[in-house]
């Protein structure tokens, strides 16, 4: 058993409860969060992910269980992992809202997909990050096959095309789906499954929820290997990606209108990907410090949205 585990057993109780309070008490009913609430959760989960990284600080070798690095160290690596799983979770954003859109799913029912799809994602996350971590220690060869692996989806995603969109029809997943359950031709009001005639028929709902988790899935073959080039502690990387993820809902509504704005962000992370592959591959001769990184990630960051804000996709086409 961990030396640390009070703190893993504390942290888990912690998003149990504010998952709970966020879920089932503060945004009941079936209607879509509005944007101003969008915008309240959003900085309440950035705030929390704030004064953990102040906690860990000032208790990072407890609640880490490790003395090996400074408590400073330990929080600058959990604040670079929370902004990079930040930044691409609102990468992913984009394509959820295209999958929306592809299924014509309106705003409540966006929001009941988004809350199972949060917590599959919480569980499948957990499964890659400490598989991840187990696999690196064990076989210290693969973080050169991470960091090849990141360069090349930062050099695949700054030349993708911004209109190469999302085809659910082409999802091998959803073509399964569908040879093995009867799926409604409507929506039913907000349930996934139904009998009917005592028949088992899934609704198109289902096969939404079904599609925003497999290409969570894909999202979490990039983020995982970035977040442990960025540290291999099993708590940081774990907590990190949870504030992002549990975050994700929130900041959905809250940007739902403006994504079209970001339109460079693509640009920006392929060249955040491409950076951590680097820093991934030369670690071994050179370690790039945690606060060089973290300056680096923020300023290609703030530097994409900031030019996405002054030069507006259309004066980009013109």
């Amino acid at each position: 058993m961990p030396s640390n585990w009070l703190f893993w057993l504390a942290f888990i109780l912690f998003v149990l409860v504010m998952t709970a309070l966020d879920l089932g008490v503060f945004n009941r009913g079936g209607r879509a969060p509005s944007f101003r609430s969008g915008m309240i959760w959003s900085g309440v989960w950035i705030g929390l992910a704030a004064a953990f990284a102040v906690l860990i600080y000032f208790y990072g070798h407890a609640m880490t269980g490790s003395s090996i690095r400074p408590n400073r160290v330990l929080a600058l690596e959990f604040v670079t992992g929370y902004i990079v799983e930040e930044s691409l979770s609102v990468d992913n954003l984009f394509v959820f809202l295209l999958i929306f859109r592809y299924f014509k799913v309106s705003g409540g029912l966006q929001r009941r997909v988004l809350t199972w799809g949060i917590l599959g994602a919480l569980v499948m996350r957990a499964i890659f990050i400490f598989s991840g971590v187990a696999l690196i220690n064990r076989f210290h060869w693969l973080i050169y096959v991470f960091g090849v692996f990141l360069v090349y989806v930062g050099i695949k995603l700054f030349f993708e095309k911004e209109d190469s969109g999302v085809e659910p029809e082409h999802n091998p997943v959803a073509k399964l789906f569908r040879r093995y359950f009867r799926v409604t031709q409507d929506f039913v009001g907000n349930k996934f499954f139904l009998r009917q005639n005592g028949l088992l028929f899934a609704t198109p709902l289902a096969l939404v929820l079904l599609i925003v988790e497999t290409t969570d899935i894909v999202f979490a073959t990039d983020s995982i290997p970035a977040i442990l080039a960025i540290t291999r502690d099993p708590f940081i990387v774990f907590t990190s990606n949870v504030f992002a993820i549990l975050g994700l809902r929130a900041l959905y509504f809250a940007l739902a209108g403006l994504m079209d704005v970001f339109h460079l962000l693509n640009y920006g992370l392929a060249v955040v990907l491409s950076f951590i592959g680097v820093k991934m591959l030369i670690s071994p001769w050179y370690d790039i410090p945690i606060g060089w990184a973290l300056a680096v990630v923020a300023c290609v960051l703030a530097l994409s949205v900031g030019l996405s804000w002054a030069f507006p996709e259309r004066n980009v086409a013109e």
